[in-house]
């Protein structure tokens, strides 16, 4: 499990800021880097530790399933879509750090609107599992699903993709966010208030988890 040293009395530090200066290296158990596959990124492994660390997670998704959900096959199409053309090597040790990281019982909460649920990176197969994992996944103790609809009205934030780690004190907090050159932390906390009034609001109009469950049936049964 990712979170190996739960029982660790010491606060632990969130920010990649932190985790950096602080010398951790809770995830893979000595230090991700020591033990992630090889060709990973140092971003990916910042991300892993940066999940290691938090004490909770929020995710907002308007395009792509969240990496912490997808499937294998879903996983392999999205790196295999990646320009520059990733080599094989490199694509099955994203694919390998991915479903490492998917072990994690952090609790997690997921804000996914329909355009990710519906776009197919593959199949028709490969997106008839993933809306099946979904559903599994979303009965998990640790794990909140919420879906937004297209029909919802008055919907603007389709730049808001973002990934929210909590630590054990709000300024402890960051968000990762995706853009054309890599990943980008942010942690000051005029960016942190922002991000968090935008989940806020995004959680808001979102479909409750019974109702985005019932969604996600539906999807799945169209294909």
């Amino acid at each position: 499990m990712l979170r190996a040293g739960h029982d660790d009395p010491e606060p632990r530090p969130s920010s990649v800021s932190s985790i950096r200066s602080n010398g951790c290296g809770g995830w893979g158990g000595s230090g991700s880097a020591s033990h992630a596959p090889i060709h990973t990124p140092a971003s990916f492994l910042d991300l892993a530790e940066l999940e290691y660390h938090a004490e909770f997670l929020r995710e907002v998704a308007i395009l792509c399933v969240p990496g912490m959900l997808q499937t294998e096959d879903y996983s392999r199409a999205v790196f295999s879509s990646r320009l520059p053309e990733l080599t094989p090597g490199e694509r099955e040790s994203r694919i390998q750090h991915r479903r490492a990281r998917q072990e994690s019982t952090t609790p997690y909460e997921a804000v996914i609107h329909e355009a990710a649920l519906r776009f197919r990176v593959s199949d028709r197969a490969a997106s008839r599992a993933q809306l099946d994992r979904l559903l599994d996944l979303s009965e998990a103790d640790h794990i909140t699903v919420r879906v937004i609809p297209f029909d919802l009205d008055d919907f603007a934030r389709a730049s808001s993709t973002m990934t929210y780690a909590g630590g054990s004190v709000p300024r402890l907090d960051t968000v990762l966010r995706d853009a054309p050159h890599g990943s980008v932390f942010l942690d000051s906390e005029a960016q942190l208030s922002t991000y968090r009034t935008r989940f806020r609001k995004l959680e808001g109009v979102s479909l409750d988890p019974e109702r985005s469950r019932d969604f996600v049936n539906r999807l799945a049964k169209e294909l």
